[in-house]
Protein backbone atom coordinates (compact mmCIF):
# COMPACT_ATOMS: atom_id res chain seq x y z
CA UNK A 1 0.00 0.00 0.00
CA UNK A 2 1.57 3.39 -0.86
CA UNK A 3 2.31 5.79 1.59
CA UNK A 4 0.61 9.12 2.13
CA UNK A 5 3.25 11.60 2.95
CA UNK A 6 1.33 14.06 5.62
CA UNK A 7 2.07 17.64 4.92
CA UNK A 8 4.34 19.44 7.68
CA UNK A 9 2.08 21.58 9.79
CA UNK A 10 3.14 25.83 9.18
CA UNK A 11 5.13 27.55 12.36
CA UNK A 12 2.63 29.38 13.96
CA UNK A 13 3.71 31.95 16.82
CA UNK A 14 2.54 31.34 20.22
CA UNK A 15 2.60 27.12 19.69
CA UNK A 16 4.33 25.08 21.94
CA UNK A 17 6.64 22.76 20.50
CA UNK A 18 9.59 20.22 20.95
CA UNK A 19 12.97 21.62 19.46
CA UNK A 20 13.01 18.89 16.86
CA UNK A 21 9.35 19.57 15.62
CA UNK A 22 10.32 23.34 15.53
CA UNK A 23 12.97 22.78 13.34
CA UNK A 24 11.44 20.52 11.48
CA UNK A 25 8.53 22.88 10.64
CA UNK A 26 10.89 25.55 9.96
CA UNK A 27 13.37 23.75 7.86
CA UNK A 28 10.20 23.10 5.82
CA UNK A 29 9.11 27.22 5.67
CA UNK A 30 12.20 28.21 4.27
CA UNK A 31 10.32 32.11 3.00
CA UNK A 32 10.37 32.21 6.83
CA UNK A 33 13.77 33.76 7.67
CA UNK A 34 13.48 34.65 11.08
CA UNK A 35 12.04 32.54 14.26
CA UNK A 36 12.82 31.35 17.71
CA UNK A 37 11.90 28.77 20.07
CA UNK A 38 12.60 30.50 23.86
CA UNK A 39 11.14 28.05 26.57
CA UNK A 40 9.04 25.64 24.46
CA UNK A 41 7.05 28.81 23.22
CA UNK A 42 7.02 30.27 19.25
CA UNK A 43 8.20 33.63 18.64
CA UNK A 44 8.58 35.08 15.22
CA UNK A 45 8.87 38.78 15.06
CA UNK A 46 7.42 41.18 13.13
CA UNK A 47 8.87 43.24 10.13
CA UNK A 48 11.99 45.23 10.71
CA UNK A 49 11.88 48.79 10.78
CA UNK A 50 14.49 50.75 9.59
CA UNK A 51 15.52 51.91 12.79
CA UNK A 52 15.93 48.66 13.98
CA UNK A 53 17.47 47.55 10.75
CA UNK A 54 20.25 50.77 11.23
CA UNK A 55 21.06 49.79 14.73
CA UNK A 56 21.28 45.83 13.88
CA UNK A 57 23.76 46.63 11.03
CA UNK A 58 25.57 48.73 13.50
CA UNK A 59 26.39 46.31 15.92
CA UNK A 60 27.29 44.11 13.33
CA UNK A 61 29.68 46.19 11.67
CA UNK A 62 31.42 47.03 15.16
CA UNK A 63 31.74 43.19 15.89
CA UNK A 64 33.27 42.16 12.72
CA UNK A 65 35.56 44.53 12.63
CA UNK A 66 36.59 43.12 16.08
CA UNK A 67 36.51 39.89 14.61
CA UNK A 68 38.61 41.13 12.21
CA UNK A 69 41.54 41.49 13.71
CA UNK A 70 40.79 38.69 16.42
CA UNK A 71 41.93 35.64 14.87
CA UNK A 72 40.27 32.49 16.57
CA UNK A 73 37.18 34.00 16.96
CA UNK A 74 34.10 33.50 15.34
CA UNK A 75 31.09 36.16 14.68
CA UNK A 76 27.14 35.51 13.74
CA UNK A 77 24.25 37.31 12.55
CA UNK A 78 21.02 35.79 12.83
CA UNK A 79 21.89 32.14 13.34
CA UNK A 80 20.32 29.98 15.26
CA UNK A 81 21.64 28.23 18.34
CA UNK A 82 20.79 24.91 20.32
CA UNK A 83 20.66 26.21 23.71
CA UNK A 84 20.21 23.28 26.83
CA UNK A 85 17.77 21.28 26.26
CA UNK A 86 15.19 22.44 24.18
CA UNK A 87 15.98 26.51 23.17
CA UNK A 88 16.42 27.66 20.15
CA UNK A 89 16.76 31.93 20.35
CA UNK A 90 18.61 33.46 17.18
CA UNK A 91 20.18 36.42 18.10
CA UNK A 92 20.61 39.11 15.52
CA UNK A 93 25.00 39.24 16.78
CA UNK A 94 27.20 36.48 18.51
CA UNK A 95 30.34 36.05 19.18
CA UNK A 96 31.86 33.35 20.27
CA UNK A 97 35.64 31.97 20.76
CA UNK A 98 36.07 29.22 18.42
CA UNK A 99 35.84 25.72 20.52
CA UNK A 100 38.80 23.98 19.36
CA UNK A 101 40.68 27.01 20.75
CA UNK A 102 38.56 26.54 24.36
CA UNK A 103 35.98 28.13 23.53
CA UNK A 104 32.71 26.92 25.81
CA UNK A 105 30.51 26.47 22.76
CA UNK A 106 29.80 23.75 20.16
CA UNK A 107 28.83 22.53 17.02
CA UNK A 108 25.00 20.24 16.57
CA UNK A 109 25.39 19.51 13.01
CA UNK A 110 25.17 22.37 10.88
CA UNK A 111 23.87 24.71 14.18
CA UNK A 112 26.46 26.36 16.72
CA UNK A 113 25.41 24.69 20.38
CA UNK A 114 25.58 25.68 23.57
CA UNK A 115 26.35 29.41 24.62
CA UNK A 116 28.94 32.10 23.11
CA UNK A 117 31.13 33.88 25.34
CA UNK A 118 28.40 37.51 23.92
CA UNK A 119 25.98 37.57 22.39
CA UNK A 120 23.60 41.62 21.48
CA UNK A 121 20.45 42.31 20.32
CA UNK A 122 18.61 45.21 19.48
CA UNK A 123 15.14 45.98 21.37
CA UNK A 124 12.35 47.80 20.35
CA UNK A 125 11.72 48.22 24.13
CA UNK A 126 12.27 47.30 27.84
CA UNK A 127 9.22 45.19 27.49
CA UNK A 128 10.43 43.17 24.57
CA UNK A 129 11.10 39.33 25.62
CA UNK A 130 14.43 39.90 24.42
CA UNK A 131 14.73 41.23 28.28
CA UNK A 132 12.61 38.50 29.61
CA UNK A 133 12.17 35.13 28.28
CA UNK A 134 15.42 35.52 25.85
CA UNK A 135 17.93 36.71 28.57
CA UNK A 136 16.71 34.03 31.27
CA UNK A 137 17.52 31.27 28.52
CA UNK A 138 20.82 33.37 27.84
CA UNK A 139 21.67 33.70 31.74
CA UNK A 140 20.74 29.98 32.66
CA UNK A 141 23.25 28.98 29.62
CA UNK A 142 26.18 30.70 30.30
CA UNK A 143 26.22 33.41 28.13
CA UNK A 144 29.22 35.50 29.72
CA UNK A 145 27.89 39.29 28.10
CA UNK A 146 24.93 39.82 27.08
CA UNK A 147 24.27 43.45 25.33
CA UNK A 148 20.76 44.84 24.82
CA UNK A 149 20.32 47.99 23.03
CA UNK A 150 16.74 49.48 23.78
CA UNK A 151 15.03 51.92 20.72
CA UNK A 152 12.61 53.39 22.61
CA UNK A 153 14.56 54.06 26.28
CA UNK A 154 17.92 55.11 24.16
CA UNK A 155 19.97 52.93 25.91
CA UNK A 156 22.44 50.36 26.19
CA UNK A 157 22.23 48.08 28.75
CA UNK A 158 25.47 45.62 29.13
CA UNK A 159 24.88 42.16 31.11
CA UNK A 160 27.95 40.47 32.54
CA UNK A 161 27.31 37.27 34.10
CA UNK A 162 28.25 37.33 37.96
CA UNK A 163 28.26 33.77 39.20
CA UNK A 164 24.86 32.15 37.79
CA UNK A 165 23.24 35.42 37.54
CA UNK A 166 23.27 38.48 35.15
CA UNK A 167 24.24 41.36 36.57
CA UNK A 168 23.59 45.23 34.46
CA UNK A 169 27.48 47.23 34.60
CA UNK A 170 26.57 50.41 35.29
CA UNK A 171 27.61 52.77 32.28
CA UNK A 172 30.82 54.06 32.48
CA UNK A 173 31.80 57.46 33.23
CA UNK A 174 33.40 58.07 29.69
CA UNK A 175 30.51 56.30 28.55
CA UNK A 176 32.75 53.53 26.68
CA UNK A 177 31.62 49.92 27.61
CA UNK A 178 34.99 47.14 28.19
CA UNK A 179 33.86 43.72 27.20
CA UNK A 180 35.97 41.29 29.78
CA UNK A 181 35.49 38.27 27.82
CA UNK A 182 36.50 39.60 24.47
CA UNK A 183 39.77 41.93 25.71
CA UNK A 184 39.72 45.01 23.30
CA UNK A 185 36.29 44.95 22.66
CA UNK A 186 34.90 48.68 23.20
CA UNK A 187 31.80 50.59 22.77
CA UNK A 188 30.97 54.02 22.92
CA UNK A 189 27.25 53.22 23.91
CA UNK A 190 26.30 57.30 22.93
CA UNK A 191 27.68 56.81 19.88
CA UNK A 192 25.31 53.58 18.99
CA UNK A 193 22.56 55.05 20.09
CA UNK A 194 23.12 58.41 17.90
CA UNK A 195 24.40 56.12 14.47
CA UNK A 196 27.37 57.45 14.90
CA UNK A 197 29.23 54.43 13.46
CA UNK A 198 32.67 56.02 12.56
CA UNK A 199 32.83 56.78 16.45
CA UNK A 200 31.73 53.62 17.81
CA UNK A 201 34.78 52.04 15.30
CA UNK A 202 37.13 54.97 16.54
CA UNK A 203 36.86 53.74 19.78
CA UNK A 204 36.95 50.20 19.09
CA UNK A 205 40.49 50.85 17.25
CA UNK A 206 41.66 52.40 20.79
CA UNK A 207 40.58 49.20 22.28
CA UNK A 208 42.27 46.94 19.74
CA UNK A 209 45.28 48.68 20.26
CA UNK A 210 45.05 48.08 23.90
CA UNK A 211 48.05 45.85 25.49
CA UNK A 212 45.06 43.81 27.17
CA UNK A 213 43.81 42.87 23.05
CA UNK A 214 47.45 42.14 21.97
CA UNK A 215 47.75 39.71 24.55
CA UNK A 216 44.57 37.89 24.26
CA UNK A 217 45.50 37.63 20.24
CA UNK A 218 48.61 35.97 21.39
CA UNK A 219 47.28 33.70 23.74
CA UNK A 220 44.68 32.18 21.12
CA UNK A 221 47.61 32.26 18.83
CA UNK A 222 48.98 30.10 21.42
CA UNK A 223 46.02 27.49 21.40
CA UNK A 224 46.24 27.17 17.80
CA UNK A 225 49.65 26.25 17.58
CA UNK A 226 49.22 23.89 20.10
CA UNK A 227 46.28 22.54 18.41
CA UNK A 228 48.16 21.74 15.21
CA UNK A 229 50.80 20.17 17.03
CA UNK A 230 49.26 17.78 18.40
Amino acid sequence: MATVEREVPALVAGDFLSRDEFLRRWEAMPHVQSAELIQGVVYVPSPVSRQHGSADQDLNTWLGTYKARTPGCEGMTNATWLMGKGDAPQPEASLRVLPELGGQSCDEGKFAAGAPEFLAEVCISSASYDLHQKLEVYEKNGVQEYVAILMHESEVRWHRLIGSKFQVVPRPADGIYRSQAFPGLWLDSAALLAGDLARVLAVLEEGLKSPEHAEFVQRLAARRQNESAS
